[in-house]
């Protein structure tokens, strides 16, 4: 099977418990959306993150904020820029920022005085449980997100979208509104409905994302919603992707220690190549590497 010289992680996490607060991973005897977080409530660093990848060609890596406690989300930045400076990685931080916050420009400027600095996520949309306790769907329609996501655009800071099919039209016409920004869609727009109509729905919502001007499509986080994934499972999924973005603005990532949960970290990209031997070799090496590199400025 044809693998790519190198492969950049466009989507995982790490933490230390006792340096921030993480509300989630703390929260004992909870079941979330993607299941039992208790395996992967400890610490997971740098050295774990390369034990898990072992020996495939990782050499570049793009953070994603985790759920850190509001108040701790420019500790988290500042922890991780550490692990960069003293480990290698992560090459690229995506931090949490309120982008309705009254004080949104003082919040990015803190952040971007660590130079692994390359966006925010502000989750818009987890699944339809969750969503309806934090109603963080509501952030589409509020003015004061879309003059955030103005300032990141002004900064050519990246926006990191995650959210469910339902929500991914209006976020379409929002995030298409603001001129110049770039948006990472994470986790393929999350889809949980795997019957023809939900796959339907799903391909609508991720169409309109795909007319957004300087969207990536991230592949990851499959394990989420399908706890017994395999290649049957995820190659319409990644096809449909591809064939909508095209291979220029695929990046893959590993959702890691996340999906880790349901699948080794050789397993998943020994999974994703599996479905992508169809393309090209510089098709192939884009999508695993040089699109991220190139989007996240790495």
């Amino acid at each position: 099977m044809r693998s790519p010289a190198r492969i950049i992680d466009a989507h995982h996490h790490l933490w230390d418990l006792s340096h921030c607060d993480y509300p989630w991973l703390m929260e004992q005897g909870v079941v979330r959306f993607f299941g039992d977080p208790a395996p992967i409530q400890r610490d997971y660093l740098v050295e774990d993150f390369r034990k898990d990848f072992a020996h495939l060609p990782v050499v570049k890596s793009v953070h994603v904020q985790v759920g850190v406690a509001q108040q701790d989300s420019l500790k988290e930045t500042s922890w991780l820029q550490s692990c960069a400076d003293a480990m290698g990685l992560p090459s690229a931080i995506i931090a949490f920022a309120d982008l309705t916050s009254p004080d949104i420009c003082d919040v990015l400027d803190q952040h971007a005085e660590h130079p692994a600095i390359r966006g925010i996520r502000q989750i818009v949309g987890r699944s339809a449980e969750e969503d309806a306790k934090t109603g963080t769907n509501t952030l589409l329609s509020d003015p004061d997100f879309h003059k955030g996501l103005d300032e990141l655009a002004r900064r050519d800071l990246s926006f990191d979208l995650q959210l469910t099919p339902p929500l991914m039209r209006e976020a379409a016409r929002v995030l298409g509104a603001v001129d110049g920004l770039k948006v990472a869609l994470c986790h393929a727009g999350s889809p949980s409905d795997f019957s023809d109509q939900g796959l339907a729905y799903w391909r609508e919502g991720l169409t309109a994302i795909a007319q957004v001007p300087g969207a990536l499509c991230k592949l990851s986080g499959f394990g989420m919603f399908n706890h017994d994934w395999d290649a049957d499972h995820v190659r319409p999924l990644i096809l449909t992707a591809i064939d909508l973005f095209g291979p220029e603005r695929i990046a893959f990532g590993s959702n890691f220690p996340v999906d880790n949960l349901y699948a080794s970290y050789e397993h998943t990209m020994q999974t994703y190549l599996e479905v992508v031997q169809d393309f090209t070799d510089a098709e192939i090496a884009a999508m695993f590497a040089a699109n991220a590199e190139r989007f996240y400025q790495i």
